[in-house]
């Protein structure tokens, strides 16, 4: 068997690269606590980014969660269940109660036609999930959080670096989650960050990630601990400088995909969204056994033989988790159920060769009845 293909690869920096950044490290023993690398990689991002402001966070979880803290959201929250744990937890963490949306068929983002009939007296926010990179219908959730006077916080883990009609993706709701995870399009091996307008929940963010401390002498409110190490802040230095090369090795990949396996009957492939600028995060690929011939356990089984990784992403639906218990009924989210037992997202990373993807297509179109 040749060797193994993930599902994902980290992209890193070149050694002496990364070892060069750290490096004064060893002369100002400054591994955390808002250090020189921390302030450079925040003022890069905002840069890169186009935002207004940037708090930079231990990993993307605590992005969300220290967000819904900030913000002192109360009751219902809208989300949708086609997401990782992540962003059900940080809502249930809070003390809130998460509301779950169905998902559009084509975008596998939250459904804004059925949104408006969820929202209640005790609807306090809502929290879509750009999802593959494809981006969320903003400009309707923009309209009813303003009708009904509600909080956006957009879980954007999927989307760094990506833009809506030329503006960049973390300038919409009222704040946006990212997550530089070591599987993500950017890395900072683990990492964070929220990106929002104004200065008052930055202030918020800053005490809630470093206890409440204001001085050696001054703890005003109850935090926790989620500061960006000096070691993570440098590696985000280092990729952020080769972002757009990686970004476009990754398009590279998905245009090979694309080409072998966009007009297969019983496979709906990821396409560009209109408006947006891509990142190409992830290639799902949803299998309907009765048109394709094979279902997508039998293709994620006939993968793994060949020693090819490829995800169920994102299955199960986070409404139907154990440790929920039962409390949700999976019955309210039909389209969500339907694409989470079919969608695989198959391997994708900026070193993968081309050879190696049509390998990947020839099994897959092998099973083809």
């Amino acid at each position: 068997m040749t060797n193994k293909i993930l599902v994902t690869r980290s992209s890193m920096p070149d050694f002496d690269e990364y070892i060069d950044e750290i490096k004064g490290m060893w002369d100002n023993c400054w591994l955390t606590n808002m250090g020189p690398k921390h302030k450079e990689f925040q003022a890069m991002l905002k840069d890169y980014m186009d935002v207004e402001n940037i708090e930079l966070l231990t990993n993307g979880h605590m992005a969300l969660e220290l967000t819904m803290q900030a913000m002192n959201l109360q009751g219902e929250v809208i989300t949708t269940p086609f997401t990782f744990a992540s962003t059900t937890h940080a809502i249930v963490r809070n003390g809130l109660e998460p509301v779950f949306c169905d998902i559009d068929p084509d975008t596998y983002t939250m459904d804004v036609n059925k949104l408006e009939k969820l929202i209640t007296d005790r609807t306090s926010a809502i929290v879509p999930v750009h999802v593959y990179g494809n981006i969320c219908n903003i400009e309707e959730i923009d309209r009813l959080a303003k009708k009904y006077n509600l909080k956006v916080i957009y879980d954007a883990a999927h989307t760094f670096g990506e833009t809506y009609k030329g503006v960049g993706i973390g300038n919409f709701g009222d704040a946006s989650c990212f997550s530089f995870h070591a599987t993500k399009v950017f890395n900072s091996i683990e990492g964070g960050a929220v990106s929002f307008k104004g200065e008052r929940l930055g202030k918020i963010l800053y005490d809630l990630k470093n206890f409440g401390i204001h001085g050696p002498e001054e703890v005003s409110s109850v935090g926790a601990n989620a500061k960006m190490n000096e070691f993570c802040a440098a590696m985000g230095i280092c990729n952020l400088r080769h972002l757009d090369e990686e970004i476009a090795k990754r398009k590279t990949v998905v245009d090979r995909y694309i080409d072998r396996l966009s007009d297969v009957a019983g496979i709906t492939v990821w396409k560009p969204q209109k408006d947006v600028k891509p990142n190409y995060a992830y290639f799902p690929a949803v299998f309907e056994p009765g048109e394709f011939g094979a279902s997508r356990e039998e293709v994620f089984a006939k993968l793994a033989d060949n020693g090819i990784g490829a995800r169920k992403y994102f299955y199960p639906l986070t409404n139907t988790f154990s440790a929920f218990n039962g409390k949700y009924s999976v019955d309210k989210t039909p389209v969500a159920l339907h694409i989470s037992k079919r969608v695989l997202t198959l391997p994708l990373y900026s070193d993968l060769k081309l050879e190696e993807v049509d390998r990947i297509c020839d099994i897959i179109l092998s099973m083809k009845n």
